[in-house]
This record gives structure tokens, C-alpha cells and sequence, in this order.
């Protein structure tokens, strides 16, 4: 029996301008395909010329210049079209979507749909449904009582998995897919006779609890800022008029 973590995984990640998700932009993507644990890698990455200034403090963490973007990247509009597309090819396939921190990412491209294509994420999907698996998520619920942080750099540290590049899409990406990997087989006991679709339904359920879990750190703290429990995506709110 091949356990889903030995099996058909594909990764996608971003590089953006910030970590604002209705306001800020995509400036590269990638999507990582395998067919089984050891097999080649398909990488197909995106660069975009966001159309707004990146700030230097995020610059400085992907290394990606307005005058680089403005020479090299995209415009927006098809690119950000052409990812909803290769991420619904693989949900047509059924191959589940490894990303880290999901609600950020995914989020994100679809609100670059909605600002660029009058659109949506689900709307792309179409009938395919979507089926993510989120190696934060993961590994906050099965070892949920290990201190420190939980970043791609540190859960890849912890699982053995190297990362060459941090904050390059396509490595972050490729990281993730083996973070994934190590994550179940490290767990197979409790994941091994899930499926994916049983895992989905199963993060969004933990990840609204680690969302209710934080928030009330933050009440104890005093700290005003809100947490999301939406998983994998968060809702879009109606424009105001």
C-alpha cells in the first residue's frame, strides 16, 4: 500500500510585497510537481512586474528589485491567470497542494484574481475540489506542545529537510514538498490510513482551533491584533460601495 505521502504531491508557494493579503502583490511563483518520493521534479515558475513599488524591506528578504521586475517580470493580469489554471489542473488530477501557511498564499492569488480577472480561485477550480495539505498546520496539531517557532526554515531544520535558497519560490516550493513528506512519514501512525481529502477537512477543523488558541494569547497579552480561522482560504468580503 503506498501511503499518500509516498505518492502524487505537487507544492506551490510566492514572493510577494508584503504580508498584507488584500493589499499587497505577487512579484514570483512556482509550482513543484512530483509523482512519487525520489522522483524528478516538473518546476515552472512565474516572475511578475507587480504594477506598485516593492518596498525595500521586502527586497531585502527575496531579493527582487522594482528594476529587475520591471525588465523581467509580467504583467499581472495573464500570469496570475495562468497560475489558477496549473493549480486547477492538479486538483483535476487529483493531486494534493502542499503549501506552507496556506491562508496566506492562496489568498493572496485570489485576490490578484479578483483585482486582475474580475475572478476568483473557486472560480478557476471550477468543479475540482480543492485539496491542500499545509505543513504548518500539520505539525502545530501533531506535536503541538513543541516551543519555538514553526517558519519553513525551522520545521525544515527540525525534519531534515534541506532548503538552498530561502525566499526563492521554487525552493521554498520544493522544500515544502519534502517538509510534507517528512512530516508523514515522521507521524505515520496517525496520518498513514488518512487520505487527503480526510486531511483537508481535518486542517480546517485544527487550524480554526490554533487560530482560537492564539487569539487568546493575544487577549492575555493585550495584543489587538485578529487571527484568521479560515482555512485553506479566507473569504472575500463584498467591496463597499
Amino acid at each position: 500500500m503506498t501511503h499518500w505521502y509516498e505518492g502524487p504531491l505537487a507544492a506551490f508557494d510566492t514572493e510577494t510585497t508584503g504580508v498584507d493579503v488584500e493589499q499587497d502583490r505577487i512579484v514570483s511563483a512556482a509550482l513543484i510537481v512530483q509523482d512519487m518520493t525520489g522522483g524528478r521534479t516538473r518546476v515552472t515558475r512565474w516572475l511578475v512586474n507587480p504594477g506598485i513599488p516593492v518596498p525595500a524591506a521586502a527586497t531585502g528578504i527575496h531579493g527582487l528589485t522594482d528594476e529587475y521586475l520591471q525588465h523581467n517580470g509580467r504583467w499581472p493580469a495573464p500570469v496570475v491567470e495562468e497560475i489558477a489554471r496549473a493549480l486547477a489542473e492538479q486538483c483535476a488530477a487529483a493531486r494534493p497542494l502542499v503549501v506552507m501557511n496556506a491562508p496566506f498564499d492562496l489568498t493572496l492569488l485570489d485576490r490578484e484574481l479578483k483585482r486582475h480577472r474580475a475572478s476568483s480561485l473557486v472560480g478557476y477550480l471550477q468543479n475540482a475540489a480543492l485539496c491542500v495539505l499545509d505543513p504548518r498546520v500539520l505539525d502545530k496539531h501533531l506535536d503541538r506542545y513543541r516551543k519555538g517557532r514553526r517558519t519553513l526554515t525551522d520545521l525544515c531544520e527540525l525534519y531534515g529537510v534541506a532548503l538552498d535558497g530561502a525566499h526563492d519560490a521554487a525552493a521554498d516550493a520544493a522544500a515544502s514538498l519534502e517538509l510534507v513528506r517528512a512530516v508523514g512519514r515522521r507521524f505515520a501512525s496517525r496520518l498513514g490510513r488518512l487520505t487527503p481529502p480526510e486531511l483537508h477537512a481535518l486542517q480546517a477543523v485544527w487550524h480554526a482551533a490554533q487560530a482560537r488558541g492564539l487569539q487568546a494569547w493575544f487577549a492575555k497579552n493585550g495584543t489587538a491584533e485578529a487571527v484568521d480561522p479560515a482555512w485553506p482560504l479566507r473569504p472575500a468580503f463584498p467591496t463597499a460601495a
